[in-house]
């Protein structure tokens, strides 16, 4: 998945490198990093270039637990626009995988949903979004301030 390393943002054989707000740095496959429209945007922008890609909003646990997400649904189609408004708002259903990766301290949840809204990853912000609308479903507002 990812490894600490060095080198440049746009490595041989289609890795990217990217820096945490901690300055740790993470080498990862371009189709992984590229779940990102932030990330995929920036490497567009410059190209084949060795700099590593900044990512000063995300913290190196933060970015771990986000690219473990990734390196899963690297292979998952993208979504279509009109789909995302409608479906992705009718239900909070997610998949096994996806509720078993998001069971995490509510710090780290609420940290992981910052991390993909400022990364642009829609269906990790979806996730995210739909395990707080689970947590607090049924609740009367004085048990949700408890939260």
């Amino acid at each position: 998945m990812a490894s600490a390393s060095g080198s440049g943002a746009a490595t041989g054989g289609g890795k990217v490198t990217l820096t945490t707000s901690d300055a740790e740095n993470f080498v990862v496959e371009r189709d992984v990093a590229n779940r990102s429209v932030l990330i995929r945007n920036m490497l567009e922008d410059v190209g084949e270039s060795d700099q590593p890609i900044p990512l000063p909003n995300v913290s190196a646990n933060v970015l771990k637990k986000v690219l473990e997400w990734c390196e899963h649904h690297k292979k998952d189609p993208e979504p279509i626009a009109e789909d995302l408004d409608d479906n992705r708002r009718k239900t909070t259903e997610i998949s096994d995988w996806d509720a078993k990766f998001i069971q995490v301290d509510q710090e780290m949840l609420f940290e992981i949903i910052l991390a993909a809204n400022y990364l642009d990853i829609k269906p990790l912000l979806d996730v995210g979004c739909k395990t707080v609308a689970n947590m607090i479903k049924g609740k009367q507002p004085e048990e949700i301030r408890k939260l």
